[in-house]
């Protein structure tokens, strides 16, 4: 497959909570090679310095027009990178997308606000050819699964990155975690439950907070089912959303209903004192969400993930020791010291995963 061009829009929110499409996008891609990303604030520096402290050669520009003078050609798409907690465009933004359109690139919309949906932007996309892409947008209720129970008969290992809050690496631990296991010579299936990791590609998945409560969990099994009869993989790894006791989001009940893991990694944020979206409340404790998850479901916690936000190389070898101590579960920050610890917690709740495993490996 021909990768197509893409062009992100993040102004002033790279390397933040709301900017976590565009974050994604820039550490693992999949269907695009990222030509660039409009943040003004950051103009004239490179993404990957600023969000893992490397370069990538992936600039930031001021705007669409210093990135179209710039670059040798105009890029395939334009991707509105942010996941504000509203997932509404902003009235200046309009004019920003439509400006995109007239310059040629095509549109991805990861918002709840569908584009396509738009009058303005329909007579857009018409009069430029521009093809518009919502990623959010779900399939007609006719279309939609309910539950049906058919995911009980899967032997296949599920395990779910769940955590204790929205944007806090889930997604990136399960992206992580999906290409150390493919290095060991395991067949993995991926089940993307929101935008970012079905712009990035992902073959199985649905945005979850986009589906009518009736068909939650329907529409997770069914990406189950569907996975399972396609791929017949080794193992699937389920990426969460939200926080199953945060209150403002149910999607985290519905993944774990629809998917049944049969084990969990939990990714918690150690130095947030409060929600993300909600300063006046604050962090569960990462005791507390382990407790709920394990009496909600039958899976059980099997190993710890932080997120290394605000914290020192210190602090954040000193919170693995704590947690590993205090939990007795493997911890540690993928970012900074790979997915291993994961991986052998994996191998050690699934032993049957070691021969696949071994019999790859020796062939």
């Amino acid at each position: 497959m021909i990768k197509k061009t893409a062009l992100i829009y993040c102004e002033g929110n790279f390397g933040t909570m709301d900017g976590k499409t565009a974050n994604g996008l820039i550490r693992s891609s999949g269907n695009y090679i990222i030509s660039g990303v409009i943040d003004s604030s950051k103009a004239g520096r490179d993404t990957g310095e600023v969000l893992e402290g490397k370069t990538n050669g992936i600039p930031f520009f001021e705007s669409i027009e210093e990135a179209l003078t710039v670059l040798p050609a105009v890029p395939d798409q334009f991707i509105y990178g942010m996941a504000p907690s509203a997932g509404l465009l902003k009235e200046h933004e309009r004019n920003i997308v439509l400006k995109a359109m007239e310059r040629g690139m095509n549109i991805v919309n990861p918002l709840h606000e569908f584009f396509t949906e738009d009058e303005v932007f329909i007579q857009q996309s018409q009069k430029f050819s521009i093809e518009i892409q919502d990623i959010r947008k779900p399939p007609a209720k006719k279309d939609m699964h309910l539950f049906s129970g058919r995911s009980l008969d899967i032997n296949t290992p599920i395990v779910a990155v769940l955590g204790t809050d929205s944007a806090v690496g889930k997604r990136t631990t399960s992206v992580l975690l999906e290409e150390a296991l493919e290095k060991e010579g395991l067949t993995v299936a991926f089940i993307a439950t929101g935008q970012t990791g079905l712009i990035q590609g992902k073959k199985y998945g649905v945005a979850i907070d986009a589906i009518p409560s009736q068909f939650m969990t329907g529409e997770i099994e069914n990406q189950i089912l569907k996975a399972y009869e396609e791929l017949n993989p080794d193992i699937m790894i389920v990426e969460g959303q939200g926080a199953l006791s945060h209150p403002a989001y149910i999607s985290s009940c519905a993944i774990i209903r629809g998917s049944r893991p049969g084990s969990v990694i939990m990714q918690h944020p150690p130095k947030r004192e409060n929600l993300g979206d909600f300063p006046y409340m604050p962090m569960p404790t990462l005791e507390s969400e382990i407790a709920l998850i394990e009496s909600f479901s039958s899976a059980k916690v099997t190993a710890i993930s932080i997120n290394h936000e605000n914290m020192t190389n210190m602090e954040i070898r000193n919170t693995i020791t704590d947690y590993e101590t205090k939990f007795g579960l493997p911890a540690t920050d993928v970012l900074t010291f790979s997915c291993d610890k994961l991986v052998a917690s994996i191998f050690k709740t699934y032993p049957l995963l070691e021969e696949k495993r071994s019999t790859v490996l020796s062939n």
